[in-house]
Formats: structure tokens, sequence, C-alpha cells
């Protein structure tokens, strides 16, 4: 890596990977076994994202006391069939690549279960690229606002970095509020699960419609960082 080159921290679900039904499916499976109410398709796919305990209570409606439950028969679901059902969105599989093979560092930060984001990143070919991934604890009843929230999970993956300065790239307001709170930028990405001007609210520096202008806006902010690296090796030999 040279100094110019921008680290990048990568959301999973919605970002890297669309779970083409495989999330939304699931819940509505756990659901449905409980002899609960299935939410309408728009309400499913605003659950993909956030942590799933919390979409659970607050979009599903599931009593606190069958929340366990319903978790532990999503994720059989999930791995049963769920993972499988995924796709990477277009460009990204190449995008990572070529980013690992130019030594460029980056990692996953993700509300996912962290050990579950390292089966679904190998299963779609790309775990190797990342140089760390960071997920939330097993045990997803645990407090949204805890040690694991997506402030400390992004927090945990720049720290792998080995730096204080990268660039976040999410499709959801928790990815933004997660890469400000580390005091980072983040791209979002208008191919994932966001609500119409989610992103623009939560202050995303800028939003890409596809992987080549995601890896246009990435290389400008290499220039920038040169430039800016120019102009103190400039000013330091005057």
């Amino acid at each position: 890596m040279t100094h110019s080159t921008v680290p990048v921290i990568f959301d999973l679900d919605g970002t890297l990977v669309d779970p083409a039904g495989g999330i939304t499916d699931g819940i509505a499976a756990a659901l449905t076994e409980l002899n609960l109410e299935v939410p309408e398709p728009d309400q499913l796919k605003a659950m993909i994202g956030p942590k799933l305990s919390d979409s659970l209570l607050n979009v599903a409606g599931v009593p606190e006391g069958l929340l366990p439950e319903a978790i532990r028969l999503y994720r059989a679901y999930y791995l049963d069939r769920g993972i499988a059902q995924g796709r990477l969105y277009p460009g990204i599989g190449d995008l990572v690549e070529a980013y690992a093979s130019a030594g460029r560092p980056i990692a996953v930060a993700t509300q996912k279960p962290e050990g579950l984001a390292r089966i679904v990143l190998e299963h779609h070919g790309i775990a190797e690229f990342f140089k760390s991934t960071r997920g939330s604890a097993a045990d997803e009843t645990l407090e949204h606002s805890g040690p694991r929230g997506k402030n400390a999970i992004v927090a945990a993956a720049l720290a792998d970095l080995g730096t204080q300065s990268a660039v976040m790239v999410g499709d959801r307001a928790q990815d933004v509020a997660g890469a400000l709170a580390n005091g980072l930028d983040c791209i979002g990405v208008g191919w994932g699960f966001a609500l119409d001007g989610e992103l623009q609210e939560a202050g995303a520096m800028v939003i890409v419609d596809d992987s080549a202008a995601l890896a246009a806006t990435i290389h400008r902010l290499d220039e920038v960082r040169t430039a800016i690296l120019n102009e103190v090796h400039n000013d330091g030999i005057v």
C-alpha cells in the first residue's frame, strides 16, 4: 500500500452481498413457525441491515420472550438455505479482489454475527481479500447499544487495519452513523436497502449507483489524499 491509498471498510448485506430473499424468507419462516404475523414485503426488506434482534422487536413486533427462539429458527433457515440464495452485487467481487491484489487494506464491518459473516464471505469466495471481518456478538439478543454496536464494530475494523483514516461503504443509516462516530466519511450505495432519503439524511458524503462509480469515488479520495500529502511535504522542505 502507498501512503496515498485510502483503506476501505465495507458493510456486508446490501453492500457486498445481495441476500436475494435469503434474509426476508428466513424471517418470514421463523415468524410463521411461531404463529406470529409476517410483516409486509417492504417492512421485511427494511429489516435487512439493522441488528436482527432490534428489527424483530421493533418492526416485526416479536414479544421479547420469543426473541431467542425467533432468532434460532431464522438462523437455522439462513444456514440451511438462505446463504445459498444470496449473490454478490455486480462488479463487487472484481473490485475487492483488485483492491487486495494492489495492497489496499480492506475490511468488513457488519451487524451480522462475526462468525456467520465469515461463512457468508467464504461462500461467495471473497473472504481471503479482507484483512479483517468484524461483526456483532454471537448472542443476538444482546442490547444494540452494547459494546458490539455498529460504532464499536467499525472501530474494531479500523483498529485491525492499523489506521485512523479510512472510508466506510454501506447501504443503511447505521453504516453512516458508525462511520461518523469514528471520524470517517461514508460512501452510500444506492443498490442496497435504504429507504428513500435515508442515506442523505444520515450524512453520507456521496451516494453511488454501481461498483464502477464506487471505484471512481474511492480513486478520487486517493487523489485528494495524494495532493494533501504532497502539500505537507512541500511545506516541510520550503
